[in-house]
């Protein structure tokens, strides 16, 4: 089969990592690996479990598929770079501020992005928001760590879990509302995602059933969710804001709560999302006819472009 000519010809697909996301990221690689051999790629993977990765000296592209710690955060940027080596998504340092929750709120702030109410604890000390509330540590990914708070009761076991994770806590004010998650192409919003999860909220099992079907979790994806159009036209164009507020150029995922009444809040933006079976991203582009080759090369283009860019 030759060799769809928007592709480079060698390309390691990096997936593992060290995090708490691991398996995920193992996942997602396979899904990438897969879909690039079938476009005549050549494909190396590469188990990532420390800074001491190995690479084929001559591959043209590192395709970046590491969730959350190590891949998320700029730390593996900051080193494909040192290398020369060129990679997919976006920068060290963009990276870095959508990765850490206090960054990206201080960045929303900045840019008037409308996100829920929020203080910055350390652990050991006392949110000042009132419950309901959410407990997050700063620098984790997909919901690890996470714990919503209705009552003052279970406030010391929220900030001890958290706690595992990072020494500094972002307190958030809960918000009651649907959860809807809108994937970002380069300037293009794809439709709007809404999860319903079986139980509780979207958290690592109800994102990834089919890691632990024990845990019985799992939830209903609507998309494109129903939304009238201009109310879907501003979360999509909110979403962007946010995007761009991070200074972010390539691709993600921006998630948004919408309370009965009033505006849509922004939560987070992830810039590595899943594209594993049960991962949004894939879904959302689907939805815009966008095949799960044809992302793997956009996100490859727009990848080239900003790289491009940044060398002026």
């Amino acid at each position: 089969m030759a060799t769809d000519q928007r592709l480079p010809k060698k390309i390691a697909v990096l997936m593992g990592g060290p995090g708490s996301e691991r398996d995920v990221s193992l996942a997602t690689g396979r899904g990438v690996s897969k879909a690039l051999r079938s476009l005549g790629a050549e494909v190396v993977e590469v188990d990532v479990h420390d800074e001491n990765f190995a690479l084929p000296k001559d591959v043209d592209l590192a395709f970046i598929t590491i969730h959350g710690t190590f891949g998320e955060d700029g730390q593996l940027q900051q080193i494909l770079e040192e290398r020369g080596v060129l990679y997919t998504g976006d920068g060290v340092e963009a990276s870095r501020a959508a990765f850490d929750k206090i960054l990206s709120k201080e960045k929303f702030r900045e840019h008037d992005v409308v996100t829920p109410e929020w203080e910055v604890i350390e652990v050991g000390q006392r949110p000042t928001i009132s419950v309901p509330l959410v407990v997050k540590p700063a620098r984790q990914g997909s919901t690890v760590g996470v714990v919503i708070v209705k009552n003052a009761s279970e406030l010391d076991s929220a900030m001890a879990e958290a706690g595992k994770y990072d020494q500094k806590l972002l307190i958030e004010k809960f918000v009651s509302g649907r959860e809807l998650t809108i994937g970002v192409l380069g300037d293009q919003a794809l439709p709007i995602l809404e999860i319903i999860p079986k139980g509780g909220f979207y958290d690592f099992n109800n994102k990834y059933p089919f890691l632990n079907p024990q845990a019985g979790g799992g939830a209903e994806h609507v998309c494109p969710a129903a939304i009238d159009p201009d109310k879907t036209k501003q979360i999509q164009e909110q979403a962007l804001h946010a995007f761009r507020a991070l200074g972010l150029v390539v691709y993600g995922r921006v998630d948004v709560l919408l309370p009965d009444s009033g505006e849509a809040v922004v939560l987070e933006v992830n810039t590595i999302p899943g594209m594993t079976e049960a991962s949004l991203l894939p879904e959302a582009a689907a939805a815009a006819g966008i095949n799960y080759l044809d992302l793997c090369t956009r996100i490859i283009a727009l990848s080239r472009t900003r790289a491009e860019r940044s060398r002026r």
